[in-house]
């Protein structure tokens, strides 16, 4: 999953790719490298973002969702926002992505409405204040009870079990402790009846592991990519999607065992 954000204030890329020509060309260029989604968002969700108006999230995400349409990868719209949900899918949004795991008011019919697929996601408290002392008994049996709760309300509401993933939300009200049990009890996760997508890529994360700034940390985020995929995660969000493709690909071929070529086997 490739991230698009077409906003001025995202954490890491925010004001990049705000105008649509500029949006269009960096979402084909990673479809390209390989990415099989594209993850469009309009309204930031790092921490201490401030909310955007609907008209204004609409504004910024409905041209490049219609532009990119047939252009050969599931388009993803990241939103909370019933309106934005029912707008993005009419003008060719596969997937909603929702931070807020279809909680606000009208996002569940909204989304299931829709035909769209869901990714759920658990997020403590809101993006504005989600950081200030995020607390957990035991962080993993909470955010899988929590994904679980909110995949079976979907499931109850009408949706079949294939329209549905769910992601433990890494940042989200979660404390380094927090992100690195999730990351290391991963597979418990993924052992859940819905597939399982992570979002690990330039996290501050790596800042407090490696002490590197925004745009240093690709070698670190292939690294929580791989780690990811070996314990099962099927959709990984990221920013550099070359370079966590080519990861990926050898992980999956360990994944399937494959065999050595003949050309391999002479050593070239």
């Amino acid at each position: 999953m490739g991230v698009l954000n077409v906003t001025p204030d995202s954490f890491s890329d925010g004001g990049r790719f705000v105008e649509p020509i500029a949006a269009c060309a960096h979402a084909r260029r990673m479809i390209d490298e390989g990415a099989a989604i594209i993850d469009i968002g309009g309204e930031s969700t790092r921490p201490g973002a401030q909310p955007v108006p609907v008209e204004e999230e609409l504004r910024r995400v409905l041209p490049v969702i219609e532009a990119l349409r047939g252009a050969g990868a599931v388009l993803s719209v990241d939103t909370s926002k019933p309106a934005v949900m029912q707008a993005a899918a009419r003008a060719g949004a596969g997937l909603i992505n929702d931070v807020r795991a279809l909680r606000a008011p009208g996002a569940l019919q909204s989304a299931l409405e829709s035909g769209c697929a869901v990714c759920l996601m658990h997020m403590q408290g809101e993006p504005r204040s989600m950081q200030n002392a995020p607390h957990y008994g035991d962080v993993v049996t909470e955010v899988k009870a929590f994904l679980a709760a909110r995949a079976r309300a979907c499931e109850e509401a009408g949706f079949a079990r294939e329209r549905l993933c769910v992601d433990p939300g890494f940042g989200f009200g979660k404390n380094q402790a927090h992100n690195l049990q999730l990351l290391r009890r991963l597979d418990e996760l993924a052992a859940s009846a819905w597939p399982l997508a992570v979002g690990l890529s330039r996290k501050s994360l790596l800042l407090r592991i490696l002490g590197r700034r925004e745009g240093e940390r690709l070698a670190g985020s292939v690294a929580l990519a791989v780690l990811a995929a070996l314990k099962d995660a099927r959709i990984i969000r990221a920013h550099d999607v070359g370079a966590t493709v080519d990861a990926l690909r050898v992980v999956a071929a360990l994944a399937t065992e494959a065999q050595p070529t003949e050309a391999e086997n002479l050593g070239a």
